[in-house]
């Protein structure tokens, strides 16, 4: 071959293979299968032919997301400025990582249009979405790209929320209201103020609600004035705001709304709980344990304990007097130890032959756990049993057998119906199946399988209600650690009586490590009320109690979130349960969200690892607590992947993950929460640490 002929003959050989390379992606394009048509996209995007645009259009409407995602990008690499509607369009598909790479490819375009489209679908799309849509705005140079669009979020949510309080329906004017308080702003506190006094009661408790989202002084006086009102779900919205705008100055009010004793009383005992303590919170809690219902005087009692107790004058004087005596009773009952002092106004009470007061009487002793009173509450025992003996008297003195019979055993499979195929027989089998399902599946999560107790008593025909002073006593044996209590309460732990039962496996937790072990056994019962009572009472006995109840969780199911909630309202566990609280933070669902409180409220350093791997799981309930925790805890290294959740589309986990951030005080992500100062919503405001603004100023809460 001549040398002029070979260079033409090269450049023939080379386009007939790029011809036949490209036949062979045009039929790859119509493949079956979705990966071989992704990767034929994605070579045809890479030959950067003008004529394949509309091959991509076709494909950017494919059934298959990994399709469409190398269709969004193939649009994007074209600059095409006809192809910024369509990259819209995908910017709101279905699946994520489409939108993702929808909002690279328009930041490619870099057209005004494009930018738009951008910044106004950072308000409708999800965290990992709305931080690819701020990175690709960067990448487009648009300045303060995520301050720009927070802005335009804000700005259409206010007027979103606006027209709807203005022209909406009812139910709109509703919700409206609401969101409208939550952003804090002074106009929307100008707009809810008359509103409190609507005509229409759902409107008006909106109003309120929001107020108290809005945080504005202004509004505690009008809304303190709606406790008096006689609609519930205006004085229950009036107390909630009331609650977060925490302004002591409501504590009286709300001490009346405490001790009326009606429905919405406990919430207005919990919105004094939260307040700033101070003189007046102090005399609302007291009062409330003199004079409010039993269970709100307890709570009220419990909360003065830290806090010094209460003055004892008028409680001496309440004891003084049996018309009042109840009153001074519950009073000790809830102040406890604190109320030592006031014992020997108490000990008399135990000797009246009122039942109900000597009932009380002894629940107040048990409280003050001083152990002088020992050989009374002796005393009152060997009473009040010598006063059931004959009323708890056997039928059959002989001793019941402890296994059912096959007939009689719930455990045991049930006998085959006479027809195979009949109805009954059917559910028999049924039954049968879903008990050894049940069985094994707890097996299999190292769940204890608790067997039903037998009776002990053919029948007992003794009230429950004459059964309780017998049962406060034997509380009140092992709580002031009387002596042989241990072997008496011992005795009643498989009484036929729920209530002695209860009273005996409560006295237990108090009564050395053999108790406690006894109560904690107790605790894998399926009678619920019975796991809440003695969750209790192990949390209150420190760290004893507490390694306890963590040491139970991996045989519980469900029943984890009673033991939970009860170490919550004690003291921060001991460092040992980390590993345990960390497996029940892994398992997910609403168990871990106080799982990572409780390892916040330790710093536990070595939970940070099980902490942050929860975050990858986007749809984890307990969120917002683990970010919580992460910043209690203080790892600087946790800094970077709680900031992603400053992109969040919920406010509450933009909050958190800010409040996380300023602990940890490390200076990460300081453009992004510098950029929330312009949030929409106050809380979110408030968690950045940004300073109020004209319009916001007046809403910075009485907190």
């Amino acid at each position: 071959m001549r040398p002029s002929v070979r260079p033409l003959f090269l450049a023939l050989a080379l386009l007939a293979g790029c011809n036949g390379n490209r036949d062979q992606l045009l039929a790859e394009i119509q493949d079956s299968r979705p990966e071989i048509r992704a990767a034929a996209v994605k070579k045809l995007a890479d030959q950067n032919n003008a004529d394949d645009l509309v091959l991509f259009t076709r494909a950017a409407k494919d059934l298959s997301a990994i399709v469409r995602g190398e269709a969004a990008g193939a649009l994007g690499e074209s600059q095409d400025p006809r192809v910024v509607d369509l990259l819209g369009e995908l910017l709101e598909d279905a699946d994520e990582s489409v939108q993702g790479k929808a909002a690279l490819a328009l930041a490619k375009v870099k057209s005004d249009k494009a930018k738009a489209y951008l910044t106004l679908q950072y308000g409708r799309r999800g965290r990992a979405t709305r931080q690819i849509i701020v990175q690709a705005l960067k990448s487009a140079n648009v300045p303060g790209a995520m301050a720009t669009v927070v802005a335009a979020e804000s700005k259409g949510l206010w007027e979103r929320n606006l027209l709807a309080l203005t022209e909406g329906a009812l139910p709109e004017r509703v919700g409206a209201a609401e969101e409208l308080g939550k952003s804090g702003r002074s106009e929307a506190i100008n707009r809810l103020l008359p509103m409190v006094r609507d005509s229409q009661v759902i409107l008006a408790a909106a109003a309120v609600r929001g107020l108290g989202d809005a945080g504005d002084p202004r509004a505690v006086a009008p809304i303190a004035l709606l406790l008096d009102e006689s609609f519930p779900e205006l004085r229950e919205s009036a107390i909630s705001a009331l609650m977060k705008l925490q302004d002591p100055t409501s504590a009286t009010r709300l001490q009346a709304v405490a001790v009326e004793k009606s429905a919405v009383s406990p919430l207005a005992t919990d919105a004094i709980l939260t307040f700033q303590r101070t003189p007046a919170t102090d005399a609302a809690l007291c009062a409330i344990a003199l004079d409010g219902a039993r269970a709100e005087a307890e709570e009220a009692g419990r909360a003065m304990r830290s806090r010094g107790g209460c003055p004892a004058d008028p409680i001496a004087d309440r004891l003084s007097r049996p018309a009042s005596a109840a009153s001074g009773l519950q009073a000790v009952v809830g102040l406890g130890p604190t109320a030592k002092a006031l014992l020997p106004k108490v000990t008399p009470w135990l000797n009246q032959p009122d039942v109900a007061l000597r009932t009380l009487a002894v629940e107040a002793v048990t409280s003050v756990g001083d152990a002088s009173v020992a050989p009374a509450l002796q005393k009152l025992y060997e009473q009040e049993v010598a006063g059931l003996a004959t009323l708890r008297a056997d039928w059959v003195p002989t001793a019941l057998p402890l296994k059912y019979s096959a007939e009689l055993d719930p455990a045991a499979p049930r006998p085959a119906s006479k027809k195979e195929d009949s109805k009954a027989g059917k559910h028999a089998q049924l039954f049968d199946r879903l008990q050894a399902l049940n069985v094994a599946r707890a097996k299999g999560a190292g769940r204890a399988v608790v067997a039903p107790r037998v009776p002990s008593e053919l029948s007992d025909d003794v009230d429950p209600s004459k059964l309780e002073p017998l049962a406060r006593l034997l509380t009140g044996l092992g709580a002031v650690k009387a002596p042989g209590a241990l072997e008496v309460l011992k005795g009643y732990t498989n009484d036929a009586s729920p209530v002695l039962r209860a009273a005996a496996l409560v006295g237990l937790a108090y009564v050395g490590p053999e108790g406690v072990e006894i109560t904690r056994t107790a605790l894998l019962e399926p009678d619920r009320e019975l796991q809440k009572t003695l969750a209790l009472a192990l949390a209150e006995q420190g760290e004893s109690g507490q390694v306890a109840l963590v040491a139970a969780l991996p045989k519980m199911g469900s029943e984890k979130l009673v033991v939970l909630d009860a170490l919550t309202r004690a003291g921060p566990p001991p460092a040992s349960t980390s590993e345990m609280l960390q497996v029940v933070v892994k398992e997910g669902g609403a168990e871990a969200a106080l799982a990572a409180i409780l390892l916040g409220r330790m710093g536990a350093k070595d939970a940070v690892p099980t902490l942050l791997k929860s975050l990858d799981d986007s749809n984890s309930v307990a969120r917002r607590d683990v970010l919580l925790a992460l910043g209690a805890i203080g790892d600087a290294k946790s800094a970077e992947k709680v900031g992603r959740d400053l992109y969040h589309d919920l406010p509450e986990i933009r909050a958190a993950a800010a409040t996380a951030l300023r602990k940890m005080n490390t200076g990460a992500e300081a453009e992004p929460l510098d950029a929330l100062k312009g949030d929409y919503f106050r809380e979110v405001r408030n968690a950045v640490g940004a300073t109020p603004t004209k319009d916001d100023k007046v809403a910075g809460g009485a907190r």
